[in-house]
């Protein structure tokens, strides 16, 4: 089977590209489920309820993950909590609204367990462990659950990368998120875990990593507080396509993908 992950969807423009692209690439992939990194989808910050519609309505989409940003609309503390398909780290505490793991099933009637976790190391918050909190879900998952995605977002690549050895043979993809920016390094590991250390965005790439370049600029060189605003412009969607086994959940392989509006 087929996966295809799209990374961190950025404002407006990402929004516009994904829209514009998703079919496509879910028809060149064969994709039997998506999934879509959702945390930066409005305005740069968090989700609402319309972008959530926007989302899912036309079931292009089966499950959207998220990161750091998920509470920064005040709204999404209601969303998660009657959308289970919209997810956030798994390793809140215990009480958080909503969770990081649900099962979804494929256009091909294969189960498939997605779970979003966050890392500890340059985070904000600090949040439990990423590695027991894996641990905990695949002790428990249930039987039938052969295809697990995880979605590690973080920012420390050696974090990142380190999710990947400890899950190897153990989860189908260890899929990077959060930094924005795209790595070369997918491959699948020795016992069968599809990895790669960032996806990238889905955004502006002509900006600082999806925000308008003026106003980061000026908070690097002059050290001065300054709103960030999202990018506008032609945008990217960047993601994966991950070859799954089944059977036995392990991948046959990874390949990176991208779609670019032209400018």
């Amino acid at each position: 089977m087929k996966i295809l992950f799209i990374g961190d969807v950025v404002g407006k423009a990402g929004r516009r590209a994904l829209k514009r692209f998703l079919p496509e690439m879910r028809d060149a992939a064969e994709a039997d489920l998506t999934v879509v990194n959702a945390e930066n989808a409005a305005g740069g910050f968090g989700v609402t309820e319309s972008v959530l519609d926007e989302f899912l309505q036309d079931s292009e989409i089966d499950v959207l993950t998220s990161g750091n940003h998920i509470w920064d609309k005040r709204e999404a503390l209601d969303l998660i909590q009657r959308e289970p398909r919209l997810l956030r780290p798994h390793n809140y505490p215990e009480g958080t609204p909503g969770n990081g793991w649900f099962v979804a099933t494929a256009s091909n009637g294969v189960k498939v367990g997605v779970l979003n976790v966050m890392g500890t190391v340059f985070m904000h918050p600090t949040l439990d462990c990423p590695f027991t909190c894996v641990d905990r879900v695949l002790e428990k998952k249930p039987s039938d659950v052969k295809v697990v995605l995880v979605d590690f977002h973080a920012e420390a690549t050696s974090e990142k990368v380190a999710m990947g050895w400890h899950l190897d043979g153990r989860a189908s993809a260890v899929v990077g998120t959060h930094t924005h920016i795209p790595t070369a390094d997918e491959r699948v590991l020795p016992n069968g875990t599809a990895h790669i250390t960032d996806v990238g965005m889905t955004g502006c790439y002509n900006s600082v990593i999806g925000m308008e370049k003026e106003g980061v600029l000026k908070r690097f060189v002059e050290r001065i507080p300054e709103r960030f605003e999202v990018a506008s412009g032609s945008a990217s969607v960047c993601g994966v396509v991950i070859n799954v086994d089944e059977k036995t959940g392990l991948s046959r392989g990874i390949e990176r993908v991208r779609a670019d509006e032209k400018s």
